[in-house]
């Protein structure tokens, strides 16, 4: 006789097996999109930047500029588009070659600047690397700062590492002169209008607070011109040291000043990813471009009561014009001479008044003079008084 168990396991229909869903991930929808296909054409602005000319902006001037030429013409057009393997391409009469692309982590010190050209010839961060690359940083970093910087060949990775809207986190230690507050620290985070708009840190905290001095770490998503010492200055503090110690995942660590060490395949992968990421989030939540405006003035209480605006104008409540009466013209005062006398109005007048007004002659008196004068006038008036009591003789 067959067990109970054996015969519920009869009667159990077998189970279906669960269906693949056909759906895909946003994301894996978007990284195969942003595949490339090599039968496809590309953009020429970016084989360039992929073959080591530099940044893609880099490039897009150099097609402007009409250096570039592709099978024989030159293109001047942005956005045109040509296939890598059969187009014959030159840029200032130079063959485009598929180059190696490297990575370089530099430790820039003090006094070098991180163009590739300088009018001034003062030293180049790209000096610091073996010359056989042709390689560029990645964003900037100004002379008086030091600190991590990337140079590479790889215009694709540099647009998205150095392009404000992929707010790729940069980190920054900061020492600074004089002690900082709490509230300067709250100031930082808040955000203020510097002269390029409106500015704040993601991150700030204090490291170590000496009697004369404070060390700072700070964070930014975009790097606007000398942000830091322009925000600190706003709060009263002059940077005495600027050293940036991270750009994403890449850390300078204990490497020393105006050294430079060859990026691993593992940083070299993190840093593609962080940059994809960072693509991705930016895409899909478009920020509209903040326009600064100027702080608005406060206006005082008595200033409002007043009617006076901030800007110590009268401020007008009604808005709709109200038409004034035209003034009557004034009638000229009659010089008493009749119509067609033969003399003008302006000779001398007999027994009357002459037109123009006299001003009244004010005569101006001391206090002293005025309390002489009533003390003067109540004497003589007692004296009257005293003459009319006494009996006549």
């Amino acid at each position: 006789m067959p067990s109970r168990s054996a015969n519920q396991s009869a009667k159990k229909p077998a189970k279906k097996p669960r269906q693949q869903s056909s759906r895909k991930s946003t994301s894996k929808l978007k990284s195969d999109r942003s595949s490339d296909d090599p039968n496809k054409p590309i953009r020429l602005q970016r084989l360039l930047a992929s073959a080591g000319f530099g940044s893609r902006r880099r490039c897009e001037e150099l097609i402007v500029e009409g250096r570039v030429e592709v099978n024989g013409k030159i293109v001047e057009e942005l956005g045109t588009s040509v296939d890598a393997k059969t187009a014959k391409i030159f840029v200032d009469g130079s063959p485009l070659r598929p180059q190696k692309l490297v990575y370089y982590a530099v430790n820039k010190p003090t006094g070098v600047v991180t163009t590739n050209s300088d009018p001034e010839g003062r030293p180049r961060v790209i000096d610091l690397v073996p010359p056989s690359e042709r390689v560029f940083a990645v964003g900037r970093l100004d002379r008086s700062s030091e600190g991590l910087i990337l140079l590479t060949n790889d215009g694709e990775l540099a647009q998205k590492l150095a392009h404000p809207k992929y707010q790729i986190r940069k980190v920054y230690r900061a020492t600074v002169a004089g002690k900082v507050t709490s509230e300067a620290m709250r100031s930082m985070q808040k955000g203020m209008y510097i002269s390029e708009g409106y500015v704040k840190v993601e991150g700030a905290k204090v490291l170590k607070a000496r009697p004369r001095a404070t060390e700072l770490e700070i964070t930014l998503r975009e790097g606007k011109n000398r942000e830091i010492r322009r925000i600190l200055a706003r709060l009263g503090h002059k940077v005495q040291q600027l050293r940036r110690i991270a750009i994403g995942p890449l850390r300078l660590g204990d490497m020393p000043i105006g050294s430079y060490r060859v990026l691993t395949h593992l940083e070299i992968k993190k840093l593609q990813e962080s940059a994809e990421q960072s693509r991705r989030a930016a895409e899909a939540n478009p920020e509209k471009p903040f326009r600064s405006k100027s702080p608005k003035k406060k206006v005082s209480a008595r200033a409002r009561a007043a009617g006076r605006s901030a800007s110590g104008f009268a401020e007008t409540r009604n808005t709709k014009s109200r038409k004034k009466p035209a003034a009557k013209p004034r009638s000229k005062p009659s010089t008493g001479l009749a119509a067609g006398s033969g003399i003008s109005s302006g000779g001398v007048v007999i027994g009357g008044e002459s037109s123009e007004r006299k001003p009244r002659k004010t005569v101006k008196t001391s206090s002293k003079k005025r309390v002489t004068r009533k003390s003067s006038t109540r004497a003589s008036a007692t004296a009257k008084r005293a003459t009319k009591r006494r009996p006549g003789r």
